[in-house]
Protein backbone atom coordinates (compact mmCIF):
# COMPACT_ATOMS: atom_id res chain seq x y z
CA UNK A 1 0.00 0.00 0.00
CA UNK A 2 1.23 3.42 -0.77
CA UNK A 3 2.45 5.39 2.06
CA UNK A 4 1.24 8.79 3.14
CA UNK A 5 4.34 10.41 1.85
CA UNK A 6 3.98 9.01 -1.64
CA UNK A 7 0.42 10.27 -1.80
CA UNK A 8 1.55 13.74 -0.79
CA UNK A 9 4.20 13.72 -3.49
CA UNK A 10 1.63 12.81 -6.13
CA UNK A 11 -0.64 15.66 -5.09
CA UNK A 12 2.24 18.17 -5.15
CA UNK A 13 3.39 16.97 -8.59
CA UNK A 14 -0.16 17.31 -10.01
CA UNK A 15 -0.46 20.82 -8.55
CA UNK A 16 2.85 21.90 -10.09
CA UNK A 17 1.83 20.63 -13.54
CA UNK A 18 -1.51 22.41 -13.32
CA UNK A 19 0.12 25.71 -12.32
CA UNK A 20 2.65 25.43 -15.19
CA UNK A 21 -0.15 24.88 -17.69
CA UNK A 22 -2.05 27.91 -16.29
CA UNK A 23 0.98 30.22 -16.69
CA UNK A 24 1.57 28.97 -20.26
CA UNK A 25 -2.02 29.74 -21.25
CA UNK A 26 -1.78 33.17 -19.68
CA UNK A 27 1.33 34.05 -21.71
CA UNK A 28 -0.26 32.92 -24.97
CA UNK A 29 -3.38 34.99 -24.24
CA UNK A 30 -1.32 38.10 -23.46
CA UNK A 31 0.73 37.77 -26.65
CA UNK A 32 -2.41 37.50 -28.77
CA UNK A 33 -3.94 40.73 -27.42
CA UNK A 34 -3.76 44.13 -29.28
CA UNK A 35 -0.87 46.39 -28.43
CA UNK A 36 -1.66 50.03 -27.74
CA UNK A 37 1.74 51.15 -29.00
CA UNK A 38 1.69 49.44 -32.38
CA UNK A 39 -0.99 49.86 -34.99
CA UNK A 40 -1.31 46.09 -35.81
CA UNK A 41 -2.35 43.22 -33.49
CA UNK A 42 -0.01 40.23 -32.87
CA UNK A 43 -1.67 36.88 -33.47
CA UNK A 44 0.09 33.59 -32.84
CA UNK A 45 -0.86 31.04 -35.43
CA UNK A 46 0.43 27.45 -35.09
CA UNK A 47 2.79 26.35 -37.82
CA UNK A 48 0.49 23.50 -38.69
CA UNK A 49 -2.23 25.94 -39.72
CA UNK A 50 -0.08 28.37 -41.77
CA UNK A 51 -0.55 26.37 -44.96
CA UNK A 52 -4.27 25.98 -44.58
CA UNK A 53 -5.30 29.53 -43.48
CA UNK A 54 -5.91 32.27 -46.02
CA UNK A 55 -5.46 35.87 -45.11
CA UNK A 56 -8.10 37.99 -46.82
CA UNK A 57 -7.25 41.49 -48.01
CA UNK A 58 -9.12 44.31 -46.36
CA UNK A 59 -12.18 45.46 -48.24
CA UNK A 60 -11.90 48.74 -50.13
CA UNK A 61 -15.24 49.80 -48.77
CA UNK A 62 -14.06 49.70 -45.16
CA UNK A 63 -13.40 52.93 -43.31
CA UNK A 64 -10.01 53.67 -41.74
CA UNK A 65 -9.86 55.68 -38.55
CA UNK A 66 -6.27 56.70 -39.28
CA UNK A 67 -6.85 58.37 -42.66
CA UNK A 68 -10.48 59.44 -42.98
CA UNK A 69 -11.65 60.38 -46.46
CA UNK A 70 -13.56 63.64 -47.03
CA UNK A 71 -17.29 63.25 -47.41
CA UNK A 72 -18.39 64.26 -50.94
CA UNK A 73 -22.06 64.82 -51.59
CA UNK A 74 -23.42 65.22 -55.11
CA UNK A 75 -26.25 67.66 -55.62
CA UNK A 76 -28.56 67.12 -58.62
CA UNK A 77 -28.55 69.97 -61.16
CA UNK A 78 -32.32 70.24 -61.03
CA UNK A 79 -32.23 70.94 -57.31
CA UNK A 80 -31.94 74.68 -56.46
CA UNK A 81 -28.90 75.90 -54.55
CA UNK A 82 -29.84 77.48 -51.26
CA UNK A 83 -27.70 80.05 -49.50
CA UNK A 84 -27.13 79.45 -45.82
CA UNK A 85 -29.08 81.83 -43.66
CA UNK A 86 -31.28 82.91 -46.53
CA UNK A 87 -34.80 81.86 -47.47
CA UNK A 88 -34.24 82.59 -51.14
CA UNK A 89 -32.87 80.06 -53.60
CA UNK A 90 -31.31 80.27 -57.04
CA UNK A 91 -32.03 77.69 -59.69
CA UNK A 92 -29.93 77.39 -62.82
CA UNK A 93 -32.78 75.73 -64.71
CA UNK A 94 -35.51 78.28 -63.94
CA UNK A 95 -34.14 81.78 -64.52
CA UNK A 96 -36.52 84.66 -64.07
CA UNK A 97 -36.99 86.95 -67.07
CA UNK A 98 -35.48 90.41 -66.74
CA UNK A 99 -37.92 93.21 -65.98
CA UNK A 100 -37.62 96.24 -68.24
CA UNK A 101 -38.89 99.53 -66.89
CA UNK A 102 -39.97 102.24 -69.28
CA UNK A 103 -38.87 105.59 -67.92
CA UNK A 104 -40.29 108.77 -69.33
CA UNK A 105 -37.69 111.37 -70.34
CA UNK A 106 -37.53 114.36 -68.06
CA UNK A 107 -38.45 117.80 -69.31
CA UNK A 108 -35.54 119.83 -70.64
CA UNK A 109 -33.94 122.16 -68.14
CA UNK A 110 -31.30 123.50 -70.54
CA UNK A 111 -30.25 127.05 -69.64
CA UNK A 112 -28.13 127.66 -72.74
CA UNK A 113 -29.42 128.79 -76.12
CA UNK A 114 -28.35 129.92 -79.59
CA UNK A 115 -29.84 133.07 -81.11
CA UNK A 116 -29.93 133.68 -84.86
CA UNK A 117 -31.03 137.23 -85.77
CA UNK A 118 -31.55 139.13 -89.03
CA UNK A 119 -33.17 142.28 -90.32
CA UNK A 120 -34.82 143.16 -93.63
CA UNK A 121 -35.76 146.51 -95.26
CA UNK A 122 -37.43 147.11 -98.60
CA UNK A 123 -35.90 150.23 -100.12
CA UNK A 124 -33.35 150.85 -97.30
CA UNK A 125 -34.89 152.88 -95.80
CA UNK A 126 -38.34 151.40 -96.23
CA UNK A 127 -40.75 148.99 -94.58
CA UNK A 128 -38.58 146.90 -92.30
CA UNK A 129 -38.85 143.88 -90.08
CA UNK A 130 -36.77 142.00 -87.52
CA UNK A 131 -36.53 138.25 -87.21
CA UNK A 132 -35.04 136.04 -84.46
CA UNK A 133 -34.80 132.26 -83.99
CA UNK A 134 -34.08 131.08 -80.44
CA UNK A 135 -32.96 127.47 -80.05
CA UNK A 136 -32.14 125.58 -76.87
CA UNK A 137 -28.61 124.19 -77.01
CA UNK A 138 -29.92 120.63 -76.56
CA UNK A 139 -32.45 121.22 -79.39
CA UNK A 140 -35.37 120.56 -77.03
CA UNK A 141 -37.07 123.89 -77.86
CA UNK A 142 -37.16 126.22 -80.85
CA UNK A 143 -38.78 129.66 -80.78
CA UNK A 144 -39.30 131.90 -83.84
CA UNK A 145 -40.00 135.59 -83.37
CA UNK A 146 -40.76 138.40 -85.82
CA UNK A 147 -41.40 142.09 -85.15
CA UNK A 148 -42.40 145.01 -87.34
CA UNK A 149 -40.03 147.98 -87.01
CA UNK A 150 -41.72 150.54 -89.26
CA UNK A 151 -39.91 152.58 -91.88
CA UNK A 152 -36.22 152.00 -91.14
CA UNK A 153 -32.84 151.20 -92.63
CA UNK A 154 -31.41 147.71 -92.81
CA UNK A 155 -28.87 148.42 -90.01
CA UNK A 156 -31.64 149.54 -87.65
CA UNK A 157 -33.62 146.39 -88.47
CA UNK A 158 -30.54 144.29 -87.71
CA UNK A 159 -30.11 145.88 -84.28
CA UNK A 160 -33.81 145.51 -83.56
CA UNK A 161 -33.59 141.81 -84.39
CA UNK A 162 -30.72 141.32 -81.92
CA UNK A 163 -32.59 143.22 -79.20
CA UNK A 164 -35.75 141.19 -79.89
CA UNK A 165 -33.92 137.92 -79.49
CA UNK A 166 -32.13 138.95 -76.27
CA UNK A 167 -35.38 140.09 -74.65
CA UNK A 168 -37.16 136.85 -75.51
CA UNK A 169 -34.25 134.73 -74.24
CA UNK A 170 -34.45 136.49 -70.87
CA UNK A 171 -38.20 135.84 -70.71
CA UNK A 172 -37.65 132.15 -71.44
CA UNK A 173 -35.20 131.88 -68.54
CA UNK A 174 -31.96 131.26 -70.44
CA UNK A 175 -28.72 132.17 -68.65
CA UNK A 176 -26.16 131.50 -71.36
CA UNK A 177 -26.52 132.72 -74.93
CA UNK A 178 -24.57 132.69 -78.17
CA UNK A 179 -25.83 135.14 -80.81
CA UNK A 180 -25.08 134.74 -84.51
CA UNK A 181 -25.94 137.18 -87.32
CA UNK A 182 -24.85 138.09 -90.86
CA UNK A 183 -24.43 141.82 -90.12
CA UNK A 184 -20.76 142.62 -89.60
CA UNK A 185 -21.70 146.13 -88.41
CA UNK A 186 -23.84 144.89 -85.51
CA UNK A 187 -21.53 142.01 -84.48
CA UNK A 188 -18.30 144.06 -84.48
CA UNK A 189 -19.85 147.12 -82.81
CA UNK A 190 -21.27 145.03 -79.95
CA UNK A 191 -17.88 143.32 -79.62
CA UNK A 192 -16.21 146.75 -79.46
CA UNK A 193 -14.09 146.16 -82.56
CA UNK A 194 -15.75 148.90 -84.66
CA UNK A 195 -16.40 152.45 -83.64
CA UNK A 196 -19.94 153.83 -83.64
CA UNK A 197 -20.33 157.10 -85.56
CA UNK A 198 -24.12 157.22 -85.98
CA UNK A 199 -26.11 158.35 -82.94
CA UNK A 200 -29.03 156.03 -83.67
CA UNK A 201 -26.64 153.10 -83.85
CA UNK A 202 -25.08 154.14 -80.54
CA UNK A 203 -28.46 154.09 -78.76
CA UNK A 204 -29.32 150.68 -80.15
CA UNK A 205 -25.87 149.28 -79.38
CA UNK A 206 -26.03 150.46 -75.76
CA UNK A 207 -29.46 148.84 -75.36
CA UNK A 208 -28.10 145.55 -76.70
CA UNK A 209 -25.12 145.70 -74.31
CA UNK A 210 -27.40 146.30 -71.32
CA UNK A 211 -29.39 143.22 -72.25
CA UNK A 212 -26.33 141.02 -72.76
CA UNK A 213 -25.05 141.90 -69.28
CA UNK A 214 -28.10 140.14 -67.80
CA UNK A 215 -26.77 136.76 -68.94
CA UNK A 216 -24.14 134.75 -67.11
CA UNK A 217 -22.30 134.33 -70.39
CA UNK A 218 -22.69 136.03 -73.78
CA UNK A 219 -21.09 135.59 -77.20
CA UNK A 220 -21.82 137.20 -80.54
CA UNK A 221 -20.35 135.96 -83.82
CA UNK A 222 -20.66 136.92 -87.47
CA UNK A 223 -21.85 134.16 -89.84
CA UNK A 224 -22.43 134.04 -93.57
CA UNK A 225 -25.92 134.76 -94.94
CA UNK A 226 -26.50 131.15 -96.06
CA UNK A 227 -26.15 130.00 -92.43
CA UNK A 228 -28.79 132.48 -91.27
CA UNK A 229 -31.70 131.59 -93.52
CA UNK A 230 -34.24 130.85 -90.74
CA UNK A 231 -33.85 134.30 -89.18
CA UNK A 232 -33.94 135.92 -92.64
CA UNK A 233 -37.29 134.24 -93.36
CA UNK A 234 -38.76 135.61 -90.12
CA UNK A 235 -37.46 139.12 -90.91
CA UNK A 236 -39.16 139.11 -94.32
CA UNK A 237 -42.44 138.02 -92.73
CA UNK A 238 -42.14 140.84 -90.17
CA UNK A 239 -42.12 143.54 -92.87
CA UNK A 240 -45.92 143.23 -93.10
CA UNK A 241 -46.36 143.76 -89.33
CA UNK A 242 -47.02 147.05 -87.61
CA UNK A 243 -44.20 148.80 -85.77
CA UNK A 244 -43.70 147.03 -82.43
CA UNK A 245 -46.02 144.11 -83.29
CA UNK A 246 -44.46 140.80 -82.25
CA UNK A 247 -45.46 137.31 -83.34
CA UNK A 248 -44.10 134.02 -81.98
CA UNK A 249 -44.02 130.43 -83.13
CA UNK A 250 -42.68 127.67 -80.94
CA UNK A 251 -41.98 123.97 -81.35
CA UNK A 252 -40.77 121.17 -79.10
CA UNK A 253 -38.60 118.24 -80.18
Amino acid sequence: MPTLWSCARSVISFYNKSEASYHKCTLVARSSSFSTNSGSPIINVPESELSTRKVSAPSSSSFSTLSPRPLIMKVPQSEPCKVAGSSSSFSTNSLRPATIHNFQPEASTCLSCILHFDGASKGNPGPAGAGAVLRAEDNSKVYRFREGVGHQTNNVAEYRALILGLKQAIKKGYKHIRAEGDSMLVCYQVQGKWKIKNQNMLVLCNEAKELKNKFLSFQINHVLREYNSEADAQANLAINLKDGQVEEDSASR
